[in-house]
Order: structure tokens, then sequence, then C-alpha cells
């Protein structure tokens, strides 16, 4: 008697080391690559090579006619995709197809999931008479048989703890029901957890193995950190009714982060509850030290700040030096439109007075000599425009230069006004590239975690930008974040929420601006870097620079 499609089923599920997949995936290589004796065999290779190569429109090219008439494409790949989401795979490979019958053939299928370790089974292909596979939806994945779907059951860790940079409890407890010690700093940067109600997001975390619903970091470490905390699901991979394999959940140990509780209070006290935020990086490795309010997640105009892209792209290419002279006047004209100095003033002198005292009537038309794809690119380089590695953080933008299509857009973008868009931790990681000898250190909030360095710019850029840097706070506009025998290194900055020019201006006061600033100290040999940022709360060096000084202090103190 022949035997079912039941009793041929056969399935078997074990870890193999790497090695193991390699060799398998070079035997089903040479394989392949065989003359078959049978049409059958040859159709069932290049379907299971077609599978491997997660090549479902070349899959689909291989069903009979009639069934490519019933399972369009899209519903074709849906499938697969369902059963990979599924059992959490990550790669399949198939071995050589034999004969297992009258018109079928037996494909080995090794698949590598995420949840439930390595799976090995076959998957037998009803190849008819035109050498076209009779496919149909059980053929997806190996040892599920017609009618059968598959499924999981999930039993889901404890969330991990998050940890200070030293070891002090930020947030623990369930995911339900997460708590932060009630005299300590935890529950400002923690953030929330909770279902999420992104659809992509969502979707990732059943390929991860977690239900749709599963609650999940939202918000500050706890989004930020996800990964680390959430541990891997554990649970039974279902063929039908029947048990294919299992896996016991395995919870993730604390996790530390990079935040020293110390600064974050300083940030927290400096923010004072206003709307703004504050972001503290290591210079020398992107290590975050504090995030006080919308310290990343609500990007704004930087302002004069973003004058630290504008620089480093004209020191670059030459075209300016610190002893450079330009006219005492109080704005430029770009287009036909003054664009101001702040409250008119006059401004001017040499280019390294004009960066302390953050004169738009210099820096707007050196803007435009700059241009906009050496201004871009500096920018790009600096971070903007791309996403950010820290789970949660909103991206800082800039125009692309073939969008900035006048003079007047390429001043006003140079001077931080226009469509720029920054965060706190952008700026923050501008002033850390300076500080670093114009390497940037990709931001990070894991302790220990993997670190990408970029150089931005050149060594001798880098410090002729810090010399400028520690004007602002000498007898520029930053004076007011200065520290006693520290050299502090900054930019202040004060961005237009609205427009202040012709017959429709606002007043500018202190409710449409930004404050910025930007800083490190020592200057020279920095170890903390601070931005700040206060929304339609007056002028940077006001606002922002005084509040960053108590932050730079206590980073001083940690070292």
């Amino acid at each position: 008697m022949k035997p079912t499609l039941e009793r041929r089923r056969r399935l078997t599920h074990r870890a193999l080391p790497l090695g193991g997949l390699a060799a398998a995936a070079l035997l089903a290589g040479v394989g392949f690559g065989s003359a078959f004796e049978s049409g059958s065999e040859r159709v069932a290779a290049r379907f299971a090579g077609a599978w491997s190569d997660n090549d479902y429109a070349g899959m689909h090219r291989l069903l009979a006619t009639d069934v490519q008439a019933q399972v369009s494409l899209k519903d074709f790949t849906a499938a697969y995709a369902r059963a990979g989401a599924v059992a959490t795979a990550v790669a399949v490979e198939t071995g050589d197809p034999s004969v297992a019958g009258d018109g079928e053939v037996s494909v080995p299928v090794t698949v590598r999931t995420r949840m439930f370790g390595t799976v090995e089974g076959e998957v037998v292909l009803p190849v008819g008479q035109e050498e076209k596979v009779q496919w149909a939806p059980h053929l997806v994945f190996p040892g599920l048989a017609t009618g059968d779907e598959l499924s999981r059951r999930v039993q889901v860790p404890p969330r991990a703890p998050i940890l200070s940079r030293d070891g002090e409890v930020l947030v623990e407890g369930p995911a339900a029901a997460r708590t932060s010690p009630p005299d300590g700093i935890g529950s400002s940067v923690a953030g929330t957890v909770t279902r999420s109600e992104d659809a992509e997001e969502r979707r990732e975390l059943f390929a991860r193995g977690f239900e749709e619903d599963t609650p999940v970091g939202t918000s500050g470490l706890e989004r930020a950190l996800q990964r680390q905390v959430e541990g891997r699901p554990g649970g039974v991979l279902l063929a039908g009714s029947e048990v294919l394999t299992r896996t016991p959940p395995r919870a993730g140990g604390p996790v530390r982060s990079t935040i020293d509780t110390d600064i974050q209070a300083a940030a927290v006290t400096a923010l004072a509850g206003s709307l703004g935020g504050i972001a503290a990086l290591d210079p020398r490795t992107g290590e975050v030290r504090a995030l006080a309010g919308v310290a990343f997640s609500a990007p704004q105009p930087p302002g004069s700040t973003f004058k630290l892209v504008t620089t480093t792209a004209a020191l670059d290419h030459d075209l300016v030096k610190p002893s450079d002279e330009f006219e005492v006047v109080s704005s430029a004209l770009i287009d036909g439109v003054p664009l101001e100095n702040a409250n008119g003033e006059l401004c001017g002198g040499t280019f390294g007075a004009s960066f302390a005292h953050s004169c738009n009537s210099v820096f707007a038309p050196l803007g435009v000599e700059v241009g906009a794809e050496r201004l871009v690119a500096t920018a790009e380089r600096f971070g903007w425009n791309e996403e950010p590695t820290i789970s949660g953080a909103k991206e800082s933008t800039v125009p692309k230069a073939e969008e900035m299509t006048s003079p007047l857009e390429i001043g006003s973008s140079a001077i931080g006004q226009g469509r720029v868009l920054a965060t706190p931790l952008q700026m923050a990681s501008v002033a850390q590239t300076i500080a670093n000898g114009g390497v940037r250190e990709t931001p990070t909030l894991l302790l220990g975690g993997p670190r990408e360095s970029r150089r931005v710019t050149s060594e001798q850029t880098a410090r002729t930008i810090e010399r400028l840097m520690v004007g602002v706070v000498d007898y520029g506009t930053g004076t007011l974040a200065a520290i006693e025998d520290v050299k502090v290194a900054g930019k202040t900055g004060t961005a237009e929420l609205g427009d202040t020019r012709g017959p429709d201006a606002v007043e500018s006061d202190a409710s449409n601006t930004d404050a910025w600033f930007t800083s490190y100290a020592p200057a020279g040999k920095p170890e903390i870097v601070v931005a700040v940022l206060f929304v339609r709360n007056g002028a940077g060096g006001a606002t922002a620079a005084p509040a960053a000084q108590p932050v730079l202090v206590a980073g001083l103190k940690e070292q």
C-alpha cells in the first residue's frame, strides 16, 4: 500500500551549529547543480532553491496553471510570510529533492528561527504531468499535513529591570506595573510601557515571537532598550493540534543603561518643568548621561547652534579664517530680503567675534557662499537626515540640496532657520563631535553596547571651532554658562518660530522663540557635553546657557 502523506511526515528539531548549516547549504548547492533523472525532481529543485532565496515570484511561476489562477502572487507570498512570522523564521535552507512516490518529490527543509531554534523536516511537493507544482497551503512549512495550519502558543518572560550606569534601579517590575524607586530619578527617564498602536511595530513584535498586543516600551528608556529588556518568549509551535517543537521563555538579566543619576537629576532640575529638553553625552564615547524632557522626541528649529555646521563646512573648504574681517551691520540682504541680527543689533568684525556674538549678517551670506550641497553634506555627516540609532528618537532633518531653491533658503538654513530641525540630542552630538577632535560617536543608551565612529571633519577644524566656542562663553552670547576656573566651549541659539518680516510679521518676543545652547567642558580635555532647548522661552544666551551650567558642573563632578 502506498504510504500516505501523514505517514511520510518526518520532523525533527535541534540546534545546529553554524558550520552544519553552512555544510547543508553547500550540499544543497551541489545537489541543485547536478543532473536529475526526472523532470519532477528538476522542478522541485528549482522551487526549493527559490524558497531558500526568498524568491516567491520564482516559486509562483512554477505552480500549476490552475493553482496560479486561484492563488495570486500576493496571497502566495503572504502565506509564506505568515508562516515565517509564526515560526519566527530568519532563514530557510533546502536540501536535495528525492522522489517520494508517484508524482511526489520530497524536499528536506531546515528553518532557523529566533524562538524555536532550528526546525528540520520535509515538504512533499506534488508535481503534475505538466511538470508544475500542485501547490497547497500546507506546503509553507515542514511538518504540516493537508488542512493543517501553523500556529503557536506563547509564554512571555518577565520584563527586565533597567539600571543606571552605576547600578541603581531606574525602573523594574512586570510590564503591566512598572515602578521606579520613589526617592530616585528613574521616573524622569524611564518612560512608559503599553500596547503599541503602530502597525509596523506590532508586526515586528509578532515576528520576534510575542503576541501583537504584548505591552512594549513606548517612550524613554523603556522604548530605547526594549530589545534588551523584553527577553525571549517561549511556547509551542503547532501543526494543527500536533506539537512540532517547544521552547521555554528566557528572561533577560538587569539591563544597565548609560544614564548617570546625578547628571540626570541636574538636568531635570535645570529644566524646571518647562517645555523643552536637555541631553548630556560623554564626549569620548557618545554614551548618553542624561535625557530630560523632550530631549530626543520633538525636533525644533535649532537657530544659531546650527552655525557650528555652517562653520565646519566653511572651514573645511577654506572659505573663512577666524581672523577674517566682516562689515559691522545690522542685517544681510539676500534675494532682496533682510536677514537681521538679534534685536537688529550691529554685528561684525573678525570672524571670531562674529561667531561669539552670533552675527546673522555674517553667517547667512557665508552659508550662501558654502552652497547647498556642501552645507547639506556637512550636516548629514553630523547625523541629519538619518534614522537615529536610539529607538524612539526623532530624526533631525535638513532639506536636501536640490530642495533649497534660492539663496535666501540656503542663507536661512545656514543660521538654523527655514526648514532645519534638530533635537537637543542631535545638537549635543554636534558638540560631542567637535569635542572629540571631529569624530562623531553615535549616541547610545546601552552601557557597553556597540559603538559607531565617524570622522565628520578634520582635527584642525574641530580645534579651531573649539576656540571659537570658548569665545562664546568668555565674551559672547553665552557668558551665563561660565564655570569658575573651567574653560567652557558653547554656542547659543535663538530660533524664531514666526515670520518677523513683512506686513504679516509676528512680534519677536520670548513666546515666539526657542532658546538653545550646546556646550562641553573643559575645553581641551572634555568630560561632559550638554545641549539645552527651551520651547518658546526666550533667547539662548539668557535662558538656555544658564540652564546648561549646573548640568555641566554635575558632569565634571562625576569624572
